[in-house]
């Protein structure tokens, strides 16, 4: 089995995964700004951090995993502009912002935890996280990489690119990145544009504020994640991830602020997953294609022609690697919706064959094709959580199993009850797949219900044609699976007693 390998955005590469401590592992992860409903864009990296964190602690290491809530200072554009997005929304809706932020943060958790994502070792929320912030702040400038004005205060970005590199994990140039903000150039509070707000004083109608040395105002957006993640997992850890969104600006001033505060970068390994699209578009409210977790649960969007179970969402984003981009659309939903059923029903197959199987003349199934299975499993998740490949050999364990109910190949019930704990490990304790419940099994229901009608239809018509003998075999063999069936002057009734 190989080792475990992950790609790292600072590098541009994969690498051998070494933890800074041996036997644990420091996982930070950026978590949602809660002013509005959870969409795709928060559960593609809930899922892929999921499946680190699970398979990371399956293997054997024990993982602190933090991921942060946004609560405050998330402005409208990157430029510090505009205005806090909770506050915005507190105000038009007249309510308190941390009645925003609390409702938001509930609707989050409903929604990823539907998704089957384990809870987080350590959600710490960033109003919660104000001093940290205001250290964090004084730390830089008293190395001279901040300044004051107007009681804001801006990291130096250009004195910073002169004894360290800004850059280093988008790869962008600083000059690019002045030449792209130069129509703002002299514009406002900072010496230049690519400067960013590490505490902003509140103007006179800005609700959320705290004191300060500086002003009463707030921490500029990206403080919050380099000042908790050094609070709960040390000034170095092992992990952080995130959208590829992020890494510019957001991850890039994170690396900026550790270094200028404590003159080394708090991270080992970055770790990105890729953006989603819809029908080939980006995720926009301005592309009107904007959907919400909740609107996916139960169909209500008008892009969407059904309602789609969270196992269904989660499935479709494993079968991508997460380093690629996914393209959300009706046809490869719906295609993802029957796989994961075939898979769930390859499971269901894999029990029935514990007992043994023997088919005098088949092949048989041996233990060698298990071990080998299992390696095949490890070796993708090694090979930087190759999901879908994980999913495409689950699926060709399908094929075996559906051969042995087939009668085409036997099985020993030792090679089945290995086969099936293989199964369970990677499909539910790995990937997080969950058997659906609720609207999923009102359905399967429904179906059943309607066959059962069509048996009894066909009974009814036996009974017409006075073919009694085919008509109470139907009765009896329904009897014996616990099905009552009442003979009535319409036709018939029946009630499952089991």
């Amino acid at each position: 089995m190989q080792p475990l390998l992950i790609y790292n955005t600072l590098s541009r590469q994969k690498e051998l995964f070494k933890p800074l401590h041996e036997g644990r592992v420091g996982m930070y992860v950026c978590g949602p700004t809660v002013y509005g409903d959870a969409h795709l864009g928060h559960a593609r990296p809930a899922i892929t951090f999921d499946l680190l964190f699970r398979y990371l602690q399956h293997i054997g290491y024990k993982v602190r995993y933090v991921r942060n809530i946004t609560d405050v200072g998330h402005l409208e554009h990157d430029a510090d502009e505009g205005e806090d997005k909770i506050a915005k929304k507190a105000r038009l809706e007249q309510l308190e912002p941390m009645e925003v932020a609390q409702y938001f943060t509930n609707r989050f958790h409903e929604a990823i935890s539907s998704l089957n994502c384990l809870p987080p070792s350590i959600e710490p929320h960033a109003t919660g996280h104000i001093i940290e912030q205001q250290q964090l702040v004084q730390q830089i400038l008293d190395h001279g990489y901040a300044y004051v004005s107007n009681g804001s205060v801006y990291f130096d970005v250009e004195k910073y690119n002169k004894d360290y590199k800004y850059g280093v994990l988008s790869g962008r140039d600083l000059e690019n990145i002045k030449d792209a903000s130069r129509e703002l150039a002299g514009v406002g509070e900072k010496k230049n544009q690519a400067d960013f707000a590490l505490w902003k004083a509140a103007q006179p109608e800005h609700i959320m504020r705290w004191p300060s040395p500086w002003s009463d105002g707030f921490p500029g957006w990206h403080c919050e994640c380099t000042a908790m993640g050094r609070k709960y997992l040390g000034e170095h850890f092992d992990i952080h991830g995130g959208g590829m969104d992020l890494i510019f600006p957001h991850h890039e001033c994170e690396i900026a602020q550790a270094v200028a505060s404590q003159g080394t970068q708090m991270v080992h390994y970055w770790m990105h997953n890729n953006m989603i699209t819809i029908d080939g578009k980006k995720m926009g409210k301005s592309y009107n294609n904007f959907i919400t977790l909740p609107q996916f649960f139960d169909g209500s969007h008008p892009l969407l022609t059904q309602a789609y179970t969270p196992m269904t969402i989660r499935f479709f984003i494993l079968q991508a690697h997460y380093r690629s981009t996914v393209d959300f659309g009706n046809e490869a939903l719906q295609a993802a919706e029957k796989g994961f059923n075939r898979l769930m029903d390859g499971y269901k197959a894999a029990l029935r064959l514990q007992e043994g199987q023997k088919v005098k003349g088949q092949p048989q199934v041996e233990m060698k094709y298990v071990d080998e299975l299992r390696e095949k499993l490890y070796d993708a998740m090694n090979d930087d959580l190759n999901s879908p490949i994980v999913i495409s050999n689950l699926f060709d364990a399908c094929r075996v199993i559906n051969s042995v109910v087939d009668k085409k190949a036997s099985i020993t019930a030792e090679v089945a009850k290995a086969l099936a704990e293989v199964f369970h490990t990677f499909a539910f304790d790995i990937l997080g797949l969950a058997p659906e419940t609720g609207n999923s099994n009102k359905a399967r229901e429904e179906a059943f219900g309607h066959v059962v009608d069509m048996i009894l239809e066909q009974r009814q018509q036996a009974k017409n044609e006075k073919n009694w003998a085919l008509s109470d075999k139907i009765r009896d063999d329904l009897a014996a699976l616990g099905f009552e069936v009442k003979d009535t002057k319409d036709g018939f009734s029946w009630s499952l007693n089991k």
